[in-house]
């Protein structure tokens, strides 16, 4: 079954209207028929079972059959604060941070980032990288389309990260797994979790003082990781704790 998303303004109370690109996409490109049957979901993270009912050249209109059908959103919401890598690894990053759950993922310019951006760069790269969240939003049936969030520095990114329940951070020169299994074990119930990765040239002595602060700093194994791997290792060991703890009933 494909997943579209929709603006809260083309829900009606039995109709859902698919206008924009993806009309072309659902007319000529999945050749889709009247009686068909799609999920959407709106940014508010609400979804909906439908059936195709009429296709034109401007707008394909679904009938609702089920409203608010399970989502498949995490019980957390999970920010990645990722320093920026290098050549295509932010990309497939933020790919895979959708497909595991991530709620928001914020690119940080941190001291031993080895691209530095700028403004008018940024922004493209952002833009880009928000078309790459819906798409794998799409493919995985996300309730959501994570927000990709303009570049911060770190100044900014630690402040943003203080809205979050719990604040966790994978440093390479964290040793034992004990404060890790600890670190998880403490996450039942959480709303929010910031995640803080480095980038290639790792963590600035500076910069991770400043994280344990307010942040607890464990550590993801005895091998060192690429930033990416780094990323993709902690959202899936989030993801299956989290999911772990929300589908165990109490006795």
């Amino acid at each position: 079954m494909y997943q579209f998303f929709v603006e809260d303004d083309q829900i009606g109370e039995d109709i859902i209207q698919i206008i924009g690109s993806d009309v072309n996409h659902m007319k000529n490109v999945l050749r889709m028929k009247p009686g068909e049957h799609v999920r959407i979901s709106n940014q508010s993270g609400r979804d909906f079972l439908c059936s195709v009912e009429a296709l034109s050249d401007d707008v394909v209109t679904l009938h609702i059959e089920k409203k608010d059908i399970p989502g498949t959103e995490l019980p957390a919401k999970i920010y990645l604060f990722q320093g920026i890598p290098k050549g295509e690894r932010m990309e497939t990053v933020i790919e895979k941070a959708v497909e595991l759950g991530v709620y928001e993922i914020i690119p940080v310019a941190m001291k031993y980032c080895v691209v530095k951006l700028d403004e008018k760069k940024a922004e493209k790269k952002v833009a880009r990288w928000q078309e790459i969240a819906r798409s794998a939003a799409k493919q995985s049936k996300r309730s959501i389309i994570p927000k990709i969030h303009p570049l911060m520095s770190f100044k900014e990114a630690a402040e943003y990260a203080m809205q979050c329940d719990r604040r966790l951070v994978p440093y390479e020169n964290e040793e034992g797994m004990t404060a890790t299994a600890r670190a998880f074990e403490g996450l039942t119930d959480v709303g929010s979790i910031s995640v803080f990765i480095g980038p290639e040239g790792g963590f600035a002595e500076e910069e991770i003082d400043a994280l344990r602060a307010d942040s607890q700093v464990i550590s993801l194994g005895k091998r060192i990781l690429r930033t990416d791997t780094a990323s993709i290792t902690m959202l899936s060991m989030l993801m299956m704790h989290l999911e772990m703890c929300n589908s165990i009933e109490p006795r």
